[in-house]
């Protein structure tokens, strides 16, 4: 029973640890595959370098990305981008809604 008392405090802190740091990351984690496999094609994206472009190609593990006014090519791994930056068509209906919403409140 004393050895339990003398490792209450350890294991409090294992499970803060886990709580505060390996929860949340696996939840971005989750969020980032998601946003991975919802890429398609005429998607505007920015890889993680910062090149912004739109989705030309989309393979297995590779996507192909279309930017500047030459229209470059770049061939790079999906987990290169950083996210999408042109938004669903469901996402722009909702936002005009909210917008509807704010602008008949101001009328009023």
């Amino acid at each position: 029973m004393d050895s339990l008392v003398r490792l209450a405090p350890l294991l409090f802190i294992v499970v803060i640890f886990y709580l505060l740091i390996f929860l949340p990351e696996s939840k971005r984690k989750k969020k980032y595959n998601a946003m991975l496999e919802s890429l398609k094609v005429n998607d505007e994206v920015m890889t993680k370098g910062g090149i912004i472009g739109k989705v030309v190609n989309i393979q297995d593990r590779n996507i192909t990305i279309q930017t500047g006014p030459d229209r470059v090519r770049i061939k790079l791994d999906k987990t290169g981008v950083l996210n999408i930056l042109s938004e669903p068509k469901s996402q722009e209906n909702s936002s005009k809604k909210i917008e509807e919403k704010k602008e008949e409140k101001k009328e009023v």
